[in-house]
This record gives C-alpha cells, sequence and structure tokens, in this order.
C-alpha cells in the first residue's frame, strides 16, 4: 500500500507556528481533508485536492481520509492546534477501529501541533506552569452534568484549567453557569484569563478575577485559563509558581 495519511495540527493561526514537519506533509499530499475554516488555510497548487466539509461531520471525514489512502494517496488531515487535543486524531481512530481491516495497514502518522491553549498560555506568561487539566466545555459530545462533575473536581484538586469552546450561540447561557461553579469553588479572587484569536489579527487578552468575570467576555474564539490558588500577576504578566504545597 503506497499511500500514506497524516493528521496535522496547524497551529492556533499564526502561519509561523506551523511546524516543520506539518509544512513538509503538506507540500508531499495529494489531498488535503478537513472542515472548511482550516482547509482554506492551505494554499492551492497543481496535484493537490483539498476536501473541505462542515465541522460537525469528523467521523465521515476521516472515512474519506483513510479511504484515499487505501487507494493510494498521500493524505494530510488537517486541524487547528493539536491534532490530538479535542480535534481529528480520535475520529481518525474511530473511523479506523469501526472501518475495513485493510486500513490497518495504512501508514497513519499523527503530526503534533501547537495548540490555543498553549498559545494563550505563552501570550499570557506563564499560567499553566504547575499541574493543569484541560475541560472541553461544549455539551456536543457528553452530558453537561459531566461537564459540572469534572469542573468541580478540577477546582477541588486546586489545577488551574483551559477552557475550550466556552460560550457559542447555541448554548449562550452555559458560560454563566461556568463562572457560578467556579466562583462556588475557587471563591472570587481567582485570577481567569481571556484569550481571544491567539495568533490571528485582533488578538485579544484579558486577565481579571472570577469577580469580575462576564459570560459575555468568552465566546468559540476564546480559550478561558483559570489559574490555581497560587496563579499570581507580575507586571502585565499571569503567571503560576512551579511550587505547592500539600492539601
Amino acid at each position: 500500500m503506497s499511500g500514506w495519511l497524516a493528521v496535522a495540527g496547524l497551529g492556533p493561526g499564526d502561519a509561523a507556528l506551523v511546524t516543520p514537519e506539518v509544512t513538509a506533509a503538506l507540500a508531499e499530499a495529494t489531498d488535503v481533508v478537513g472542515y472548511a475554516a482550516y482547509v482554506a488555510r492551505v494554499a492551492g497548487r497543481s496535484g493537490l485536492t483539498l476536501h473541505p466539509s462542515d465541522n460537525r461531520v469528523e467521523v465521515e471525514r476521516a472515512t474519506l481520509a483513510l479511504d484515499l489512502a487505501a487507494r493510494g494517496r498521500r493524505v494530510v488531515v488537517v486541524s487547528s492546534g493539536d491534532p490530538g487535543v479535542f480535534a481529528m486524531a480520535s475520529a481518525l481512530f474511530e473511523a479506523l477501529e469501526a472501518g475495513a481491516p485493510a486500513w490497518h495497514d495504512i501508514d497513519i502518522r499523527i503530526l503534533p501541533g501547537i495548540t490555543a491553549m498553549l498559545a494563550a498560555a505563552a501570550r499570557l506568561g506563564a499560567p499553566l506552569g504547575h499541574d493543569f487539566c484541560a475541560i472541553n466545555l461544549s455539551d456536543n459530545l457528553k452530558p453537561r452534568e459531566l461537564i459540572e462533575h469534572r469542573l468541580r473536581m478540577a477546582a477541588r484538586g486546586d489545577f488551574a484549567m483551559a477552557f475550550y469552546n466556552p460560550r457559542s450561540r447555541a448554548r449562550p447561557g452555559q458560560f454563566a453557569r461556568v463562572l457560578d461553579i467556579l466562583r462556588e469553588e475557587c471563591g472570587d479572587d481567582r485570577l481567569i484569563s481571556f484569550a481571544r484569536d491567539i495568533g490571528k489579527p485582533g488578538e485579544q487578552l484579558l486577565t481579571v478575577t472570577l469577580s469580575e468575570a462576564r459570560p459575555e467576555m468568552a465566546d468559540m474564539r476564546t480559550v478561558v485559563i483559570l489559574g490555581n490558588a497560587r496563579t499570581r500577576r507580575v507586571g502585565r504578566f499571569v503567571y503560576t509558581p512551579r511550587f505547592a504545597e500539600a492539601p
């Protein structure tokens, strides 16, 4: 089987944050598959076919990519950020598990990228400098009760937290509930940062306390980072010390 399949992270938006490994794979590809907004970030050229699709057809997209690779094509499935963080790598393996046994012989590679979470943390300073977790606040693929349970457990464990998909048109009130839970568990003085359009024109950073945080500070283009109990400001930066005390 001469084809191959790479699942590649395009980073948060700035072309300078795309890794050389991903750039090389795109240069060799015959096909690029992905959500339309991410495929649009790949320059067209002779010999390259682009396959843009809707945002909610991840498994179908992965199935197409596997089928193309099985037929000898050199396929790159593109994600923003890192493909293994709330992105296409898991969908690819779901499709592989459910698909033709012959697909298991395809040369598959997962090419890491810089996540929005890490790019945002770097712009802010070092808010993820100690133990942290990432939580996707969308309830498309998991129940809201599970999201709230994980929020409370992470807060009680004093993790810093990075939140993806905090607030959308379909669930405008959910992030208000998230902020209420965080205030209940962490108090009003905890630092929370809003990083919008990181690596893109119009990038915005805002750090406030939980008492000052408002739902409208976040949307689907925002990564939200909550500090732990020791997270603090130094000048214009936010950082979490590398040490912790026993509970």
